[in-house]
């Protein structure tokens, strides 16, 4: 469990500090991402295409681990992330990451699950459930 939880850290500390610290030491080569938002990245190649774009375009600010639940060759990880695009988008949101391990403790799929972190009781006032007119978020 200590090699996977330090994969995982890995391929957060790289999105934090803007570099491939091996991409290909730790995904297999015909590894699945998907994105919470919908992308998802077919072989390690892609995933490296698109880890090198994106950081051209954003940076990730804080990506905190919260906690693991490991079980046969999965993991969960639950998770908060915090980011600024070049443009000045802030987009901040909690998150988990389904992971499936392949035989060599590469990671051969991830999904991203997330959370809005802006939150709110709709049935504060009343039994009526009163939502906030507002176009629901990408995750």
């Amino acid at each position: 469990m200590e090699d996977r939880e330090r994969t995982i850290r890995l391929w957060f500390d790289m999105w934090l500090q803007k570099r491939d610290l091996g991409i290909g030491e730790i995904f297999a080569e015909d590894a699945v991402y998907i994105e919470s938002w919908g992308p998802e990245y077919h072989g390690c190649e892609k995933i490296k295409l698109w880890f090198d774009d994106w950081n051209s375009r954003g940076t990730v600010m804080q990506w905190d681990i919260r906690q693991y639940f490991h079980k046969g060759d999965q993991t969960v990880v639950e998770w908060y992330f915090r980011n600024q695009m070049d443009n000045g988008t802030v987009e901040a949101f909690e998150g988990m990451s389904l992971i499936e391990w392949a035989g060599d403790g590469k990671i051969r799929f991830l999904k991203e699950f997330g959370c809005n972190e802006d939150r709110y009781d709709p049935y504060r006032e009343g039994p009526v459930p009163q939502f906030r007119e507002e176009r629901a978020a990408w995750f």
